[in-house]
């Protein structure tokens, strides 16, 4: 695989990144890579104003990765602060998934938290239910800190869920 492009995400990037997240998280399409959520949340992922605001808000950056003109894939890193860094949104299109390119995007986040952030910590939040995932960032150094966060049921901007024992496991790696 070619070593993509990557860069912060503009205006413009809007209408491609949704899809790509969409594809990467929801609905059959995302059954052809393995970091669907498809058995756990039905709806969208994110939608198009979302995603103008994280664009907006000098906390928050959307790294997207290109190929040529094709969005391949894109993370969400924010500023946390007092030297923690969040990462979040890490999208690879599905068919491109298990090739490396997430893994590059987590180690471009890491980097980029580090030095726009001043970030040393790095925060991620994971749905206990996902073992597969759970296992990749423990890979690649990220830790369970014991801490949980509540799903938000009542916000349907985050997908509708298909089952009611959703929460958020928060992982977290040392970078600096």
């Amino acid at each position: 695989m070619t070593d993509p492009t990557i860069r912060p995400a503009t205006a413009a990037d809007i209408p491609a990144l949704h899809a790509l997240i969409e594809s990467a998280y929801r609905g059959e399409v995302s059954r052809a890579g393995w970091t669907t959520e498809a058995d756990l949340l039905d709806g969208q992922r994110t939608d198009p104003d979302d995603l103008a605001d994280i664009i907006a808000d000098p906390a928050q950056v959307l790294l997207t990765a290109w190929r040529g003109a094709e969005l391949v894939g894109c993370i969400l890193i924010a500023d946390r602060g007092r030297g923690t860094g969040y990462f979040g949104m890490l999208s690879v299109r599905p068919t491109l998934q298990a090739a490396g390119l997430g893994r590059r995007l987590v180690a471009v986040a890491e980097r980029e938290l580090a030095a726009r952030f001043d970030a040393r910590r790095v925060h991620i939040s994971v749905f206990p239910q996902r073992d597969e995932l759970i296992a990749w960032y423990q890979r690649l150094g990220y830790r369970d800190t014991g801490r949980t966060l509540p799903f938000d049921y009542d916000n349907p901007r985050l997908g509708l869920p298909l089952r009611d024992d959703l929460h958020f496991i928060v992982m977290s790696k040392e970078i600096v």
